[in-house]
């Protein structure tokens, strides 16, 4: 039995109306028909029959989610989005309700294991689990509140997103307030008929300003815009929504939210204290391991700011980026605008292609295949002439779509069955990029090629990026490291010469990045903070708190009384747990570790695909990682990262 087809995109606004209402209508009808099959079986169907039905309906689902959700962030037209988000409402509904109904899980988790497959086996007793976590054991009263609160969590996720997504503000300066910004960024800003310069809040107006602009004021003032994204039209939003998943938590028997969430992640495995508590733990030990190199870096960013302002007190966040790169430039000869000169995007994107080609033993194959918008790139990953997957990329800027930089899954692999397909949604500018923008590509890159690789399961809940939630920035924060490699850079790099960025600048980068490492934890920690107490604390004073908890954890300081609750994306997917990404850098630097000093070794890179990308989630993410390194991870390697080794 197969799920919907693959995705074939409609190509006119008519053919993409249709196609969000039909798509996810086709999946409703196929659960409706295997739950009702599933509830009549009696003892027509043995327990591999019944787990393989719901497969086809975790299929079902979850390419039909998939596909609703890319459109709902990436679709030019306003009504597609809107549309396509009410039907990722309706389907991630179904999914929650299917949880709720104790038919299902007589008919399907209540079966025994003899007989089964070991995949097979994983997905049942993830599947009692989820029952579990879902109520069904509840009274029916509770139940049906749990119901409700899990309905509104969906919608007031997608709301909170919606707004940050259309939350894009404008500030106006004078063009004597873009000192020190590159040329090429002055050009593409031209001054209007009033005399002034428009500025967005988008990645590519925000990152240049915030690290080049010489003009504190023009950093203030386009930080403060940054900073007040979506509010106050989150502000009550996110309120209700850290009731509702408050109240859900408590009715399914949880302390709170955090213990909740961590129940299936690394973090809370084997904790009878609950996650919650272990996330309190994680974030004391990096605020103990971070601490003091970032009292020793403080001073140092100060007394730069005081050169150029004598009056200033204190380093803000509207600073920071700007203070680094000067450091960087006057410590080290490293000028953050000569690096950006050798990273231009039509450079970047075949170097990122290539590197991972050779790494992973793929090949990235150029297809012509209709998409959402024109700026979409389209590849079949090949290895030997056999089609692994899809990746599609969405890498520049445009109103109404996702503003940040992610991976979003597109269908899951089922072996046989469904090839995988992922899209990068990014904001990268068209011309030069920042050395940080690469990184990012990176990142983002290694998701896209773990959804691909991981992607040849029988079962789709196993399929690609699928191992614990804290577990998944892991292989994307290892591929950052290749950005760091001055082979790999020397091998796509050029100036406007032509001439490739030398290995002794690269060197410097390296040596000058190590300086703000532990301020820049300590800022990350921040985020942690406020993801785990906003969830955990429920303060009644959103902003009060959230300035609080940044002001407290790093000395580099908030802006006062603003609101970046508001935009702060991950409250919504990560929820309490922002914890994840140091969680995951903890282990990506251990992976690291195993590579010695060549990261292109073939023989490392063979054995990290087979043992860490290619099993999806069929294992636990410690067993992965020990399969790879020998040995269970370590904070050894981050530790001495942060000390710059």
């Amino acid at each position: 039995m197969t799920a919907i087809e693959p995705l074939a995109f409609p190509i006119d606004a008519d053919g993409w109306r249709a196609f969000v209402s039909g798509r996810p209508a086709a999946a409703v009808a196929l659960v409706a028909d295997i739950d009702a099959r599933l509830v009549a079986a009696g003892d027509d169907l043995d327990a591999a029959a019944r787990v393989e039905l719901w497969n086809d309906a975790d299929l079902a689902l979850r390419q039909a989610t998939s596909e609703a959700h890319l459109l709902s962030e990436a679709h030019p037209d306003a009504a597609v989005r809107a549309a396509a988000e009410d039907q990722v409402q309706t389907l991630e509904a179904l999914s929650a309700a299917r949880l709720l109904d104790d038919r299902l899980f007589e008919a399907v988790a209540g079966l025994p294991d003899e007989g089964l497959a070991a995949d097979q086996r994983r997905l049942l007793e993830h599947l009692r689990r989820d029952f579990r976590r879902g109520g069904v054991a509840l009274p029916a009263a509770d139940r049906e509140r749990v119901r409700a609160l899990t309905g509104r969590d969906i919608e007031l996720s997608l709301e909170f997103s919606r707004n940050v997504r259309d939350g894009r503000r404008e500030i106006r300066v004078t063009p004597a307030a873009l000192a020190g910004l590159p040329q090429d960024f002055v050009d593409a800003h031209p001054v209007g008929d009033d005399g002034l310069v428009v500025l967005t809040t988008d990645y590519t107006d925000l990152m240049p300003v915030r690290e080049y602009a010489t003009d504190r004021a023009t950093r203030l003032a386009l930080v403060e815009a940054y900073n007040d994204l979506a509010w106050p039209d989150n502000d009550a939003v996110l309120a209700e929504l850290l009731a509702v998943r408050a109240e859900r938590a408590q009715l399914l028997g949880y302390r709170d939210w955090a213990d909740f969430e961590t129940e299936t992640r690394m973090i809370g495995a084997g904790r009878p204290d609950g996650g919650s508590a272990a996330i309190a733990e994680f974030l004391a030990r990096l605020d103990e391991a971070s601490w003091d190199a970032a009292a020793r870096e403080y001073p140092v960013l100060l007394e730069r700011l005081q050169r150029d302002d004598p009056a200033a007190t204190a380093v803000t966040i509207a600073d920071f980026f700007y203070l680094l790169s000067a450091l960087r430039r006057e410590r080290h000869d490293v000028d953050a605008q000569l690096v950006r000169s050798y990273f231009s995007f039509d450079r970047v994107l075949p170097g990122v292609l290539d590197t991972t080609s050779r790494l992973l033993d793929v090949e990235y194959v150029p297809v012509d295949v209709p998409t959402w918008h024109d700026d979409v790139r389209s590849y079949d990953v090949v290895r030997a002439g056999v089609r692994l997957g899809r990746i599609h990329l969405d890498l520049h800027p445009r109103d109404g779509k996702y503003t940040h930089a992610a991976c979003f899954p597109l269908a899951p692999g089922v072996t046989g069955r469904v090839l995988p397909e992922a899209v990068l949604l990014c904001n990268f500018a068209r011309g030069l990029m920042t050395h940080d923008e690469v990184v990012t590509f990176f990142h983002e890159f290694g998701h896209l090629v773990h959804d691909i690789l991981g992607g040849d399961q029988r079962i789709a809940r196993f399929s690609g990026v699928a191992t614990e939630w804290d577990f998944v920035e892991a292989p994307s924060q290892l591929l950052e490291e290749w950005a760091w490699d001055a082979e790999v850079l020397g091998s796509f790099t050029a100036d406007a010469a032509g001439d490739p960025i030398p290995a002794d600048l690269v060197a410097k980068m390296r040596v000058a990045d190590g300086f703000g490492r532990a301020l820049e934890v300590r800022r990350q920690l921040g985020h942690a903070n406020v993801s785990y107490h906003l969830h955990v604390d429920r303060p009644a004073d959103l902003q009060a708190a959230t300035e609080h908890w940044y002001a407290s954890t790093s000395p580099v300081q908030p802006l006062r009384g603003r609101h970046p609750y508001a935009g702060f994306g991950h409250l919504t997917g990560y929820g309490a747990c922002y914890y994840t990404y140091q969680w995951s850098l903890v282990i990506a630097r251990d992976l690291l570790s195993a590579f010695g000093g060549d990261l292109m070794d073939a023989d490392t890179a063979t054995r990290y695909r087979r043992e860490i990308l290619e099993p999806g989630g069929r294992r636990d993410a410690t067993d992965l990682v020990e399969a790879f390194l020998g040995r269970p991870y370590a904070f050894d390697a981050y530790r001495a990262w942060l000390a710059g080794a």
